[in-house]
């Protein structure tokens, strides 16, 4: 059966390696869970699942595999395996409840009466002692009592039910939810290009062996640390309708400064014009010229931007169109000239891609960076990002 669970999972496209499936058998054998179907759902689910997009595809293979219930959309029967009940008898009720359920006229009774009781029943029911509902003394329902019911979805108030019939629902998740510290790390990893730098921190034994046997004596070896060498230039919008995102960009600012050893940032309003800073607090008494970053970082950095880029379009392509200051260059001349320096840039919006082509101003930016370089802050965008920056 576990290896069919395997082979279903990769069938489904679920990314599971032979490496992690022997995690997972070591597990089992090391009696790492009860015998127990739910605790055995999570501990396969942790060992075999590395990203959350699969855990639906995950849900729906286990549900098949194990005879689970599977999601059928609004219809309300389904099949429940006797022989669950039958075992659950054995551990769960006392020889009085067992012999209450036997003058009910046993187990097939139990389950024909449940059967149609599922047919005629057309609506909600709370209370009572026939119809399936809530509160009341059916055999058949939730939050009522009988020694002998069978509970239908939710908590059971006494916690006597012969067994949890929920109907399960699967939510699916895919690439367009917005983005948290890990997922942003995990994406951001795309762009990687490790060179050995800074202080030694482990041992290289080849090393130091071959170095001993040629001095005669013992030498170690340190091998330096490796650490990523790609240079990331990073321009973010602050203030105004990027006040709504600040959360979220707060984790990529958390994120891109673990990830990348050689990155410079600098934050700018709406647009870049001549002028940007690194404090918010002291942006007007101590700016950056934009010239000096362009001279001072070479064209192998890697630009990004963030920014919603919603902004009036005087402000990209008139001067004097800056809502700050009196700005003697369109902003338009300034983000055209990171375009013709740098050869990688991208930029992220947190903005809905559903929304771009209805904002003049984020089609203006597009048009000057390259419209396939503006991707949208979600998992999916950042990927794409870290590919074109990959180039």
């Amino acid at each position: 059966m576990f290896q069919r669970f395997f082979t279903e999972l990769r069938a489904a496209r679920v990314p599971v390696s032979l490496k992690e499936y022997l995690v997972l058998v070591e597990a089992l054998e090391k009696e790492a869970i009860s015998t127990n179907v739910e605790e055995f759902y999570y501990l396969s689910r942790a060992a075999l699942v590395k990203d959350e997009r699969h855990l639906d595809k995950f849900d729906r293979v286990f549900g098949q595999v194990f005879k689970g219930l599977e999601n059928t959309g609004d219809a309300v029967n389904a099949a429940i395996p006797e022989e669950w009940l039958q075992a659950l008898t054995q551990k769960f009720l006392t020889d009085e409840e067992k012999a209450q359920i036997e003058a009910l006229g046993g187990w097939d009774k139990l389950m024909e009466t449940l059967k149609e009781r599922l047919e005629e029943q057309k609506k909600r029911h709370e209370g009572g002692n026939k119809w399936i509902g809530t509160g009341g003394t059916s055999p058949y329902g939730n939050s009522g009592f009988n020694p002998e019911g069978i509970r239908i979805g939710g908590e059971g108030g006494q916690r006597k039910a012969v067994k949890v019939w929920d109907k399960r629902e699967y939510k699916n998740l895919d690439d367009s939810v917005e983005l948290g510290v890990r997922n942003i790390k995990v994406a951001l990893r795309r762009l990687r290009k490790f060179a050995r730098t800074g202080a030694p921190d482990e041992l290289d034994l080849d090393g130091t062996i071959k170095k001993s046997a040629r001095e005669g004596y013992l030498d170690l070896v340190l091998r330096p640390e490796r650490r990523n060498a790609v240079k990331v230039l990073l321009f973010l919008d602050i203030g105004g309708s990027m006040d709504s995102h600040i959360k979220l960009c707060e984790e990529l600012f958390s994120a891109a400064r673990t990830e990348f050893k050689s990155l410079e940032f600098f934050y700018f309003h709406n647009c870049l014009y001549e002028g940007v800073w690194k404090d918010n607090r002291r942006r007007h008494e101590e700016k950056t010229a934009t010239w000096d970053v362009l001279h001072k970082y070479p064209s192998d950095y890697r630009v990004v931007f963030v920014g919603d880029a919603t902004m009036s379009p005087y402000e990209i392509t008139y001067p004097g169109g800056s809502v700050e200051h009196w700005n003697e260059e369109a902003g338009g001349v300034w983000l055209q000239r990171v375009a013709d320096v740098y050869e990688r840039v991208v930029w992220l919006n947190p903005t809905p891609a559903a929304h771009w082509d209805h904002t003049p101003s984020i089609q203006l930016v597009r048009e000057i960076i390259g419209r396939d370089r503006m991707f949208p802050l979600t998992i999916q965008g950042l990927d794409g990002a870290m590919r074109e920056l990959s180039r």
